[in-house]
């Protein structure tokens, strides 16, 4: 008879011949484990936060990133603020927003809701193919673009040959058509990322609720908003935030595409944030710059996964009221 059992019997004995309640005890915290995260924190610290404290002491400088440096307190944040540069810039990535994540997302929650109800073979194969755009450099998706959309190039192709030849030209050239082409290139980078992870929420939701959203007659809109959307609230949120990071924070697709113009009509923060460092030396600017972006960033963010959270079922919630109040009487 194994300890266990007399153990469970000398319970049973002490509490008068009925059976003792499992025992329930604290988890013990071990402080040797705490020693295994001190190199990722080091990393995390020397490469990440120390830089961040670098940039936000910088801002408060007036530096050519050679000379000796000046303080001048908050007149950085004051000239950044004041630039009407920077405001269009901030234009420009708020319209980025619309290309890099609400196009894609919708696009992919179309795309989701149409595969949830029909087969499709080779779904793994579309799947990887459609995730390549996400994981290719962004150098490279940059230069294959410029290509595409060269007035030479393979799209004004395409619209000669099928009769729109009156709508070709230097799409990234143009005043009117920069931004935009610049924000579709977000788009096709960013719908991948939105599938794969739409794809594999949607097949954790229970397809007994298709079958009850079925039964009760809903069609193929109302069992979208009714199972599938709710369904897809924690990927929803999870992509949103990727996608509007990367929509604040581009650089890189617009300065290989068309360097911020023509004129001033690509620009976006993180370009002014090169520029002043790197161009015109003027590090204290660009420092203040980069930390209200980072600001910027972290508040839309923040709201984004606010607004998105995980809530409660009213009906949950009336079942465990319920409970209290029977618990209490």
């Amino acid at each position: 008879m194994s300890a266990t059992s007399h153990a469970s019997r000398a319970r049973t004995r002490r509490n008068g011949g009925e059976s003792a309640s499992p025992v329930r005890r604290r988890p013990r915290l071990d402080n040797v484990a705490y020693l295994y995260l001190i190199p990722a924190f080091a990393f995390y610290g020397i490469f990440m936060l120390r830089p961040i404290a670098e940039s936000i002491w910088i801002s408060f400088f007036d530096w050519d990133g050679i000379t000796e440096s000046v303080w001048t307190g908050w007149d950085n944040y004051a000239a950044v603020i004041n630039n009407p540069l920077i405001w269009e810039a901030l234009l420009h990535s708020l319209v980025f927003i619309v290309f890099y994540a609400l196009l894609p997302s919708v696009l992919a929650l179309i795309f989701v809701a149409v595969i949830s109800r029909i087969r499709v073979y080779g779904l793994t194969f579309f799947r990887a193919v459609l995730f390549i755009p996400y994981v290719l450099s962004t150098v490279v998706v940059a230069v294959a673009w410029r290509w595409i959309y060269d007035i030479n190039g393979p799209l004004n192709n395409f619209l000669d040959a099928i009769g729109l030849g009156f709508l070709t030209r230097a799409w990234i050239g143009d005043f009117t058509t920069a931004l935009p082409s610049v924000g579709l290139i977000g788009t096709w980078i960013m719908f991948g990322l939105g599938f794969v992870l739409f794809m594999a929420g949607a097949q954790k939701i229970p397809f007994d609720l298709y079958e009850a959203a079925r039964l009760d007659g809903a069609g193929a809109v109302r069992e979208f908003f009714a199972v599938t959307l709710p369904g897809l609230r924690g990927e929803i949120s999870v992509a949103l935030v990727l996608m509007i990071t990367a929509a604040l924070r581009n650089f890189d697709i617009v300065w290989n595409t068309t360097s911020g113009g023509p004129g001033t009509s690509t620009t976006v923060p993180s370009y002014y944030v090169y520029q002043g460092a790197f161009m015109t030396r003027d590090v204290g600017g660009a420092s203040a710059l980069a930390v209200l972006l980072t600001i910027i960033i972290l508040a839309a963010v923040g709201l984004t996964m606010y607004l998105l959270k995980e809530k409660e079922p009213r009906q949950r919630t009336q079942l465990r009221r319920r409970a209290r109040k029977e618990g209490s009487a």
